[in-house]
């Protein structure tokens, strides 16, 4: 079943003759550029498009993986920090995050020479609130792993297969999402977010979030790890820590860590008007 999708893969790769990858680093659009580069060569293009809501750490990242794979990579600057809509932080803030980096990308490629313009989008994607799908696809992106239904856990598995170090790396969206819908999005916002969750990785913890409502910052973890995080860290040393980011009081998740929980809070409706 997997080597069958590989194909599928490789034969759209192959029709499309030229592709441009929007490239965040992620586990699903690096094994895009990997198949599409390995596919087409110089003919497929990544592109990182940089803005405050994207940790330096991780476009750095990208920068590794994209030269580990062969894939040319260039990077644009996005304004979506510049559109109040964005930075209002509504339900379907994705959507305008979306807008932004495909009217930023699909004239780069057109004037480059790419026909078509790919993201990683996978099929569990779809079944998810993702306002900026739909974003992506008014503006004639396509998704290759949706297409060819792709799940998750098959990414990380076919990752694994060809080679990628990175096949079990935690997902990484976008600093905004760590806001709760409704509470406006800053630079100083998402840097405080950013640093936190720097300090905790470099604690060598690795799937982790950090939620950010107002002052208050409340930290993800897999439940699991709850416990030995609790007795292991410094808190009095964490806490301070996370003050002086910005933040003024500090929690621990006791659900722990899942990814979109933010999204709970969507009615019902929503997703549904979101899927079809």
């Amino acid at each position: 079943m997997l080597e069958s999708k590989l194909t599928q893969l490789q034969n759209l790769f192959s029709q499309m003759e030229r592709a441009l990858i929007a490239y965040s680093g992620g586990i699903d659009s690096t094994l895009v550029a990997k198949i599409a580069y390995d596919t087409l060569g110089d003919r497929a293009l990544a592109i990182t498009a940089v803005s405050p809501s994207l940790l330096p750490e991780d476009l750095e990242e990208a920068k590794i993986q994209a030269q580990t794979i062969g894939i040319p990579h260039e990077l644009v600057i996005t304004q979506e920090m510049e559109n109040p809509n964005y930075t209002a932080n509504p339900v379907n803030r994705c959507y305008f995050c979306k807008s932004e980096l495909h009217d930023t990308l699909k004239p780069l490629a057109l004037k480059k020479g790419y026909p078509y313009v790919v993201d990683g989008v996978n099929a569990d994607d779809l079944q998810d609130y993702r306002p900026g799908i739909q974003a992506a696809k008014e503006r004639g992106a396509r998704s290759p792993l949706a297409e060819v239904g792709m799940s998750k856990v098959e990414v990380r598995q076919l990752s694994q297969e060809l080679g990628l170090p990175w096949w079990n790396k935690p997902a990484q969206p976008c600093l905004s999402s760590r806001f709760p819908y409704g509470e406006e999005i800053t630079v100083a916002k998402l840097q405080r977010v950013g640093r936190a969750e720097i300090y905790l990785r470099q604690l060598g913890y690795q799937n982790l979030r950090v939620r950010s409502q107002e002052d208050t910052a409340k930290i993800e973890l897999p439940p699991e790890i709850i416990k030995e995080f609790v007795v292991n860290i410094d808190l009095s040393l964490l806490v301070a820590q996370f003050q002086g980011y910005g933040f003024m009081y500090v929690t621990l998740d006791l659900e722990g860590y899942r990814s979109g929980k933010l999204n709970q809070v969507i009615p019902e409706l929503g997703r549904e008007l979101n899927l079809r």
